[in-house]
């Protein structure tokens, strides 16, 4: 499990404890904990994104020869 799909599991076991509660402090409590659970998981899946390497392309041999032969 890759750290977004865990920070997502959190979010929900929260959402869960926050239906189930009585309490409207703690109500709020869980629900808050969730959203910072769902803030983990958006910020680690941007991060991700921007750390990804651009593919480059590279010369074939043939291209690095003939620059070799011309310089």
């Amino acid at each position: 499990m890759n750290p977004s799909e865990e920070f997502l599991k959190h979010a929900a076991d929260c959402q869960r404890m926050a239906k189930f509660t009585r309490d409207p402090v703690s109500r709020a409590t869980w629900n808050r904990m969730a959203e910072r659970w769902q803030r983990c998981a958006d910020t680690f899946n941007r991060q991700s994104a921007a750390a990804k390497p651009v593919p480059r392309h590279r010369r074939g041999g043939s291209d690095m020869q003939a620059y070799r032969e011309a310089g």
